[in-house]
């Protein structure tokens, strides 16, 4: 398997992909090697992963330099990856022993009622490659730390990232026989699918996720998914319209519109919407070119950028991918857009954004709800009470008022319709790994 820079188009490494018979075997070491981490001390656990962190703050520019030459951000996005992951572990390593310890609930009638937590077992992380160390952290931590044993599928995309995760974890303590990568394109995880796991943890596409769903839909197992989005954003007529401008930006754009929860559409009151559109593109035309990472994603966006065009919408700035070495698509706007256009209702995962004129609240909800996919919508507006009025009504696992683009391991990480299936990151993401346990204790 090549691993290919999506900036200069250069080999950086080959790698052996697995086979189906390295892929199973690997499940059976994780099998036995589950039973004693599971029956470790719960302080243990979490020590080894605070290892982890020190590690990858120690290791943090080797990691981000492996990031960016074969995802292709920029070196600063990825010191910051680095930087959130560990901030998210330190979520799991100071929470994590409350939300799993056994507590006791209720006592009546001289009986005690205990509520415990059990591992799953042995459990498939299949992950992406937008933000490798990020995603990962959502699912690895919490699910070591809850007594698991993880086989870990990184995307080819980030493969070398992934192997990186691994050496420190082994290095943090981690037993080998708890933790394993599994290197390889579709076919390894078509694997993964037929083996006896316990837990599926997937981050990728609405057509994969759909796939997999199907695939395990008999076997009654745990089954999250983090799904694709077409995350709507609604400007009202009452900001700062340069603020918002620079912020819808950066929200549409960061890291080449590579993100789950990017800005991929854009909803502004009309007596603003001139003003804005021009703030909008001045600051587009500022933003520094990124490669996209994935060389059959620029067809898509000149297909959807096509497609409105053909349909009557306007261009403003970009429109087609930059000649020369790597994967590098200009940053796009396009106005006088509409719903029959794919751009405004297909996922489009880089740096393409239509804007389009609403004349009130209502009709911004009613555009913003029209979609198959649920995952984050927002609101730039100076009130509360009117933004929450709109992100209430909207079916979406995530609500953002004067921002956008984040997440927070606080708060769950979930997806509706077809964005996705259960929660990952708050404590609902800890829960996501263990099976609970009623005990009725009677002396």
């Amino acid at each position: 398997m090549k691993i290919i820079n999506p900036a200069t188009d250069e080999l950086i490494r080959e790698v052996d992909e697995e086979t189906d018979a390295e892929i199973r075997k690997k499940y059976d070491t994780l099998k036995e090697g589950q039973k004693k981490w599971g029956a470790t001390a719960l302080d243990d656990r979490i020590a080894c992963l605070k290892r982890f962190s020190d590690l990858l703050e120690k290791n943090k520019e080797e990691l981000a330099k492996t990031l960016t030459s074969e995802v292709g951000k920029p070196i600063r996005e990825s010191r910051n990856e680095i930087a959130g992951a560990v901030y998210r572990i330190q979520f799991f390593l100071q929470n994590s022993k409350k939300w799993l310890s056994p507590e006791q609930v209720n006592e009546t009638a001289g009986t005690r009622e205990v509520l415990a937590f059990e591992p799953l077992g042995v459990i498939a992380n299949i992950s992406a490659w937008n933000y490798p160390y990020l995603i990962a952290m959502n699912v690895i931590v919490p699910a070591l730390i809850a007594g698991n044993a993880v086989l870990y599928k990184p995307s080819e995309f980030s493969t070398l990232s992934g192997l990186k995760m691994q050496r420190l974890l082994f290095e943090a303590g981690i037993p080998e026989n708890v933790f394993q990568a599994v290197i390889g394109e579709g076919a390894a995880g078509r694997t993964l699918l037929k083996l006896p796991l316990d837990g599926y943890f997937f981050t990728g596409s609405y057509a994969t996720g759909k796939a997999i769903a199907a695939a395990l839909a008999g076997r009654l197992v745990p089954v999250t998914l983090e799904l694709g989005g077409k995350d709507p954003l609604y400007v009202m007529e009452d900001v700062d319209v340069e603020k918002a401008a620079a912020n819808a930006v950066e929200g549409a754009f960061y890291n080449a519109g590579q993100s789950c929860c990017a800005v991929e559409r854009i909803y502004v009151h009309e007596k603003i919407y001139e003003p804005f559109v021009k703030a909008f593109v001045e600051e587009t035309k500022k933003l520094v070119l990124g490669p996209v990472t994935r060389p059959m994603q620029i067809q898509i966006l000149s297909q959807q950028i096509q497609d409105a065009l053909d349909r009557g919408a306007k261009l403003l700035t970009g429109g087609k991918p930059v000649g020369g070495k790597g994967n590098f698509f200009e940053p796009t706007v396009l106005t006088n857009v509409n719903h029959t256009m794919s751009v405004m209702k297909e996922e489009t995962f880089g740096p393409v954004i239509g804007i389009q004129k609403v004349a009130d609240d209502d009709e911004a909800l009613r555009l913003m709800a029209d979609t198959e996919y649920g995952l984050t919508a927002a609101v730039f507006s100076k009130s509360e009470e009117r933004a929450k009025g709109i992100l209430e009504k909207l079916d979406v696992g995530t609500g953002y008022w004067n921002c956008c683009d984040r997440v927070s391991p606080w708060l769950p990480w979930s997806g509706r319709k077809n964005s996705g299936l259960g929660a990952t990151l708050s404590y609902l993401g800890i829960h996501a790994f263990v099976k609970p346990k009623g005990y009725h204790l009677r002396a």
